[in-house]
């Protein structure tokens, strides 16, 4: 897929040019370890039928990618979705290695898909589909091996069915923390439901305490944009107008809805779930997606899909601040555009951690038999989250320290979470002496 100034929106293409990107500013590397950390482990491909409710039979393509395991078992959610490719997967296990090194979780990435549209199949079939699925894989996954979680279309009840079938696998072993994101009665964890979301918060407001963003020092009085209000989005907007945000515009499939007065979130999720979008909510403009990305805010939160933010439309772009609680929102192209017009992004790999992190709370829990309470949950997300702005700003700081180049380029915050992930990885691969 191409934008019209020829831009490549292939997730995967957008995930190595970041990549490489942040290579110029790493410094150097051992000969042979880019390599490394930049192609997967492995990729799993698995046809499988299972019978369909009306007494025919259908096969399905699933796969899983593990991008990386030397800093600990794979981790990364499964999607349902017709379009589900293997270079979106293997794009999004490359996030996860990234994502999980600076959050500083002992995991690496993975991602997992099966191709199908849940909008057309009965629960039952997706039953079916998924514990095929796990059968297929087999001990590809597991507590120390590779630990699925909810992804697009997945859910704790998908969850649960991973769980319950890896379990009669195995009979007679601890398998709770075979995947995270699991219903809270069979062990998963208080919290992870708005996880993503709460540490999108947590990150925003570190780098806002921070000084990072010119002209905006925190998210009280704040006027924020978000568009898709699934999970994440809809936590997003609760928590910032919770926190003081005036929430001028949100979006979801169909359409948006702005006010440059502010939105009541209670009143949004209202009538969304009434009549299963934002639009239509009375005595408020109708917008596009595409128009919310332009709206006068102070902070943008694309929380749907990749590639939103390109070439063409970057300098629609009137945020002082992006915060990226989607995977993969901005390409290159459009990271040049906001940084020349002094947009700040806080990256996908620091913004949505928060998911992560928590399920790594759930894998601990899961392990050890035990059960946190929701604020210990919460104190524990919100430290991490805000370590890892930390780390970034730091290492931020350090190569515009010591950038002398001619040409006048200059390091973005992603280069620099992406750092800071390089750095970590490396060290870890180094010491382990697994690549030569």
């Amino acid at each position: 897929m191409k934008s019209s100034n020829e831009e490549s929106l292939d997730l995967l293409v957008v995930a190595r040019q970041q990549f490489d990107r942040a290579l110029e500013w790493a410094g150097e590397l051992k000969a042979g370890l880019v390599d490394y950390l930049k192609n997967p482990k492995r990729t799993i491909h698995v046809r499988f039928s299972i019978p369909l409710d009306d007494g025919s039979v259908r096969t399905f393509h699933g796969f899983r990618v593990l991008h990386n395991h030397a800093r600990g078992p794979g981790k990364g959610g499964i999607r349902y979705h017709p379009d589900v490719t293997e270079h979106e997967v293997a794009a999004l296990a490359a996030f996860m290695t990234w994502k999980t090194a600076i959050a500083d979780v002992p995991f690496g990435g993975a991602k997992g898909g099966v191709v199908c549209n849940p909008k057309e199949l009965s629960q039952a079939e997706l039953r079916r589909i998924t514990r095929r699925f796990v059968i297929e894989l087999g001990d590809s996954i597991g507590p120390h091996t590779d630990i699925p979680a909810p992804d697009v279309y997945t859910d704790s009840q998908t969850m649960a069915w991973i769980y319950d079938t890896y379990d009669v696998l195995h009979p007679g072993q601890n398998n709770h923390a075979v995947v995270t994101g699991k219903p809270i009665e069979l062990g998963g964890s208080l919290g992870r439901d708005e996880a993503t979301g709460r540490g999108c918060l947590n990150a925003t407001e570190r780098l806002l305490a921070a000084g990072m963003v010119p002209g905006l020092d925190g998210i009280d009085g704040a006027r924020v944009a978000i568009q898709g209000l699934g999970q994440v989005g809809a936590a997003a907007m609760r928590l910032c107008h919770g926190r003081g945000a005036k929430i001028v515009a949100v979006s979801d499939s169909r359409g948006g809805v702005a006010d440059p007065t502010g939105l009541d979130p209670d009143a949004v999720l209202a009538h969304k779930h009434e009549t299963g979008s934002v639009v239509g909510l009375p005595e408020v403009a109708t917008i596009t997606n595409d128009e919310l990305l332009a709206v006068d805010c102070d902070i943008l939160i694309p929380a749907a899909l990749e590639c939103v933010i390109n070439g063409d439309n970057a300098a629609s772009v009137k945020a002082r601040l992006v915060v990226e609680a989607a995977n993969g929102p901005t390409t290159p192209a459009a990271d040049d555009v906001l940084r020349d017009n002094d947009v700040v992004v806080l990256p996908d790999i620091v913004a949505n951690g928060g998911g992560v992190v928590v399920s790594y709370f759930e894998w601990v829990q899961n392990l050890e038999h035990q059960r946190w309470p929701l604020e210990l949950v919460e104190e524990r997300l919100k430290t991490k989250m805000e370590a890892a702005v930390d780390d970034m700003a730091a290492v931020y700081r350090e190569i515009l320290d010591g950038n002398d180049r001619e040409d006048g380029s200059a390091p973005t915050l992603r280069d620099a979470a992406l750092v800071v992930a390089i750095r970590r990885l490396s060290d870890v691969v180094l010491k382990r002496d697994i690549w030569m």
